[in-house]
């Protein structure tokens, strides 16, 4: 889910460090990932008055880091509207870490496949435009308004509905959510992938009926809100499957796996689960991402280029090819290779290991829990080999800052601590001492301001006895948006 309301949980053509050749003398053309700049990656600086305007309505609302366990407020509204979210099947994605990455690449492989298609996810970068996406681009800035101003007066029908029962009126995430199924419905599109925003059975995204469900890795995150436990929470996620759906699920762990299971099995749904019903046969690295071979459900498919660095990231590929498989043929039929490899090709996951800048190079990744710190840690050497990584560091009060640290610790050689913004965020000498308890003092600078510490950390990679210095940004969505927009910004002056 995200790190907050606003701003909180594409690439250059030559990436220095990276092994051009792969490990096998591999050398592939960058894709479409790869051949654009950061200033046209998101849409920096696009949004207007107008879409100020709707925004500033939603985060008027309760925000998403509290939402209610709760179906019949979203289900009162789509109602209401006439239901727009049957008007088109979903694929439907959870987990706690690579969902967004496995949504947006499912996505693009559908839309390859001809259809028109609609991506809900969240949190964004720059943009709420970000979270509603149709046919791969985030939704025009007049479709945005227009659509709100034609539900608005549904939102206010069901928020006096609710407070009339005693209730809170409809949270920022569900008027979000049932802004983006009127859109889709608007559009309109063949299929939507859809992300959910917190757990599964009781999200707001929950109100779809899903002819495939898809999960992510689950771990322990938003403990308060999900549970203690990975049981817990995998009950809590699996709550998205649908009676005589399709179900895959990546690796998980026997706890989370087993309440899958339960599921599928009341559900009369079937189950394919990666290591048994697909896998990864290989991933090695190549320009702009990496050179995947997978398993699928119903096919094999050799030497699939994913734009994306790390191995989490070719495992989330897996996934997303059964999760296609089982959309279009029912696990059944095989895709066709050349479609699915243009579809991977054009597939993208902003703020996920993905370089921004040069001299020194600046890369941020939207980790911000010990499970994504250490896929984060596996991938970076790899993607991007360095004798010296100064990481801007920053988390949010809610989060594991120590497990986070722990992950990091022989990966990043100094820490620059700092805050991301926003009232949610663990203030920096705070998370400094806990950095120093981890790293010692040796290796920590303490900078509570963002802009500065981005400065700060560029300064001692240019200084470190290393020629490939660089400089990693992590620990919260939030921040890493904000480094992003610091970083357009340099651009345009």
């Amino acid at each position: 889910m995200s790190d907050g309301n606003q701003y909180d949980d594409d690439r250059y053509d030559d990436h220095d460090g990276v092994d051009h050749d792969g490990a096998d003398g591999v050398e592939i053309p960058v894709g479409p990932a790869g051949d654009t700049s950061p200033a046209d990656a998101l849409p920096y600086g696009g949004d207007d008055d107008e879409v100020r305007r709707v925004e500033a309505a939603l985060l008027a609302r309760v925000g998403e880091q509290a939402p209610e366990r709760r179906l019949h407020a979203t289900r009162r509204a789509v109602e209401l509207l006439g239901d727009p979210h049957l008007a088109y099947p979903v694929i439907h994605v959870t987990g706690t870490n690579g969902k967004t990455s496995t949504a947006r690449m499912a996505e693009s492989i559908v839309r390859a496949h001809g259809l028109r298609t609609g991506l809900m996810t969240s949190p964004h970068l720059v943009s709420i435009r970000e979270r509603i996406v149709v046919d791969g681009e985030p939704i025009a800035a007049a479709r945005f308004v227009e659509n709100w101003d034609d539900i608005v007066p549904i939102l206010e029908m069901t928020d006096a509905e609710l407070t009339a029962k005693g209730e809170l009126p409809l949270t920022f995430f569900e008027a979000l959510t049932v802004l983006a199924l009127a859109c889709f419905a608007e559009a309109p599109v063949d299929v939507a992938v859809i992300e959910v925003g917190m757990g599964g059975e009781w999200d707001s995204t929950n109100v779809v009926q899903s002819q495939v469900a898809v999960f992510a890795p689950i771990a322990i995150d938003h403990a308060k809100q999900l549970g203690n436990t990975v049981a817990e929470i995998a009950r809590t996620k699996s709550g998205i499957i649908k009676p005589s759906s399709a179900v895959v699920s990546s690796a998980q762990t026997p706890e989370a796996l087993a309440e899958l299971e339960r599921a599928a099995e009341l559900t009369e749904s079937t189950l394919a689960v990666e290591g048994t019903g697909f896998s990864v046969v290989s991933a090695t690295p190549a320009v702009g991402g990496q050179l995947v071979t997978v398993q699928g459900v119903a096919g094999r498919y050799d030497d699939l280029f994913v734009p994306m660095f790390g191995q989490h990231q070719a495992h989330n590929a897996a996934l997303a090819i059964a999760a296609v498989e089982q959309f279009l043929g029912r696990g059944s039929q095989a895709l066709d290779e050349d479609v699915l490899s243009e579809g991977l090709a054009a597939a993208t996951s902003p703020g996920r290991l993905q370089p921004i800048a040069q001299d020194p190079t600046v890369v941020v990744d939207a980790a911000h829990n010990p499970h994504g710190a250490r896929a984060l840690a596996e991938a970076l050497p790899v993607a991007f080999p360095s004798g010296h990584v100064v990481g801007v560091v920053g988390i949010l009060g809610d989060k594991d800052a120590r497990g986070f640290v722990r992950a990091l610790r022989d990966t990043v050689q100094t820490f620059v601590v700092t805050q991301p913004p926003g009232d949610r965020a663990l203030d920096a000498d705070a998370f400094a001492r806990i950095v120093v308890a981890e790293v010692g003092e040796d290796r920590v600078v303490v900078e509570p301001s963002l802009e500065q510490a981005l400065h700060e950390a560029r300064d001692l990679a240019d200084e470190a006895d290393a020629e490939d210095a660089l400089v990693l940004v992590a620990g919260s969505i939030v921040m890493v948006g904000r480094v992003m927009d610091l970083v357009h910004a340099e651009g345009e002056r």
